[in-house]
């Protein structure tokens, strides 16, 4: 009798004092392509880590390899969330230190990190070039591993774990920040490493899956349940939101109908040009939608707006009435904005409490670092208890679920009525229900006239208040236009877009 290729039984996790796994167990047979689901925070990445032998657990995990195929004995996982170090092997990083061209060479570039992950693993350079031409990833090779943005790092270990075919591939949430072109690419390719036998667990509640898939399971309640198809990941359920804070109920107060305007404006790290003639203007009480592919460019031009990037003063740029390098320093810029992105996630102190990460939206600040006024104490309860996180109000951030780290940030982008919501792909890291409800959350905020720049591919659900969308493609403008069909999702309208260019 054939051996089963993961045979997991009475699988128990405790996190603190809550029971994650209650006497967990799954079987995978060789052939069978796994799709694993649920809510945020019901452990799925947790269990990946316990096969992987990254988390320690109670009860049996066995992992039988096939020693008939050529593909290596291993495991692998690609997280979600990916850290990277420098040449010194720490990871101590800020925010804006992407931006800085001469602080990015102290990491490693692509193609050092894909010469030494080679060697590490007995690899062939030459196998990897197919897939990095694959995955769009080939031009990036020179560039420094600070210098990606976040869907080129998931790219990255995405191109890893293809070029090592391990026997056993899970990949957590791999479509996350990935644009449409780049999920049909990586579909097709693990459709062709698992007919070479490696075997996949997917965690992810996207529909676009790979063909291979033969397999769906969720978790609920500490078990493993296997279903018969993914549930539906769009839904068009309306939630019932509380009532909204009062601070937010008031318009915010604009210190200039000009919230951005670039004229021009240009940016380049020696040869390589980012950005090229960008021309837009936003003006106060507009909702935009900002979209291209990885490496678009999208995220410099954020760093632009939020006052991250030093060579904006090069250019002609003005922010919020003010020709930025007028004398305004990058606090006076960020005191406009409420942002949240993966990449400011990453650098985020997440030894705060969820306190205190809120609060420090008031500040500007990575952390809080003074005693807060009566006034702000009871507006920060009021936005921590409206996004129902009342009960984690002293848990340190890393210590909750990444979904619900993602609300608390999300929380803090808005808890001082800032006249700019930046919002880079927010809904990162987040179930369906969290997105449905946020998004929901960003329609009613916006009603009080706040400015919106929301960065969002197609395939996700997106805020109903956005009107105007600015396309990027190779760091130009590909179009400007107004989103004018309301009858149709935006979801629909922005596919029809994208199949155009």
């Amino acid at each position: 009798m054939q051996r089963p290729k993961v045979h997991i039984e009475n699988l128990n996790f405790k996190y603190q004092s809550n029971s994650v796994f209650d006497d967990l167990s799954w079987t995978i047979q060789k052939g069978e392509q796994w799709v694993l689901s649920g809510i945020s925070g019901s452990g799925k990445t947790t269990l990946a880590k316990a096969i992987t032998g990254l988390a320690d657990y109670a009860g049996k995990i066995e992992i039988n390899f096939d020693n008939e195929i050529q593909l290596p004995a291993k495991v692998s996982l690609v997280e979600s969330w990916y850290q990277f170090k420098n040449v010194e092997g720490v990871a101590n990083f800020y925010y804006q230190q992407r931006y800085t061209s001469q602080q990015a060479k102290e990491t490693l570039t692509v193609k050092a990190e894909l010469a030494h992950y080679g060697k590490e693993n007995h690899l062939a350079f030459a196998d990897v070039e197919p897939i990095l031409n694959a995955l769009g990833f080939a031009g990036l090779k020179n560039s420094q591993l600070i210098e990606l943005s976040s869907g080129e790092h998931k790219k990255l270990q995405l191109v890893k774990a293809l070029w090592l075919k391990p026997q056993l591939l899970i990949i957590d949430q791999p479509y996350t920040g990935l644009d449409v072109k780049s999920r049909e690419s990586l579909n097709a390719l693990l459709n062709d490493v698992c007919a070479e036998g490696v075997s996949l667990i997917i965690i992810s509640n996207d529909e676009e899956l790979p063909i291979c898939i033969n397999r769906f399971a969720k978790i609920t309640g500490g078990k493993l349940e296997e279903i018969s198809a993914l549930e539906k990941a769009f839904t068009n359920s309306n939630y019932e939101l509380g009532e909204i804070p009062e601070f937010l109920k008031q318009a915010p107060i604009y210190s200039s109908g000009l919230i951005a305007k670039m004229v021009d404006v240009n940016i380049s790290y020696g040869e390589k040009e980012v950005l090229k003639n960008i021309n837009w203007e936003v003006r106060a009480g507009e909702r935009w939608l900002l979209q291209g592919p990885n490496g678009s460019g999208k995220s410099t031009l954020l760093s632009l707006i939020n006052g991250d990037h030093p060579q904006s003063y090069a250019n002609e740029l003005y922010l919020f009435g003010n020709k930025r390098g007028s004398g305004e320093s990058i606090w006076d810029i960020k005191q406009h904005i409420g942002l949240i992105s993966p990449e400011f996630h990453w650098y985020f102190d997440a030894n705060s409490t969820v306190l205190e990460s809120v609060a420090s939206g008031l500040y500007d600040s990575v952390g809080l670092f003074k005693t807060l006024p009566y006034s702000k104490k009871a507006q920060v309860d009021e936005l921590i208890n409206f996004f129902g996180l009342t009960e984690n109000n002293n848990d340190l951030l890393n210590t909750l679920p990444l979904g619900k780290q993602r609300l608390v940030l999300l929380a803090r982008t808005i808890i001082k009525n800032p006249e700019l919501l930046v919002l880079d792909e927010p809904c990162q890291g987040l179930d369906n229900q969290q997105t449905a409800y946020f998004n929901q959350l960003i329609d009613k905020v916006c009603s009080n006239g706040m400015t919106v720049i929301y960065v969002g591919h197609f395939e996700s659900q997106l805020p109903s208040c956005l009107e105007k969308r600015m396309v990027l493609e190779n760091g130009e403008v590909k179009e400007i236009s107004e989103i004018k069909n309301k009858n149709l999702t935006l979801k629909e309208t922005i596919k029809d877009f994208e199949l155009t260019i």
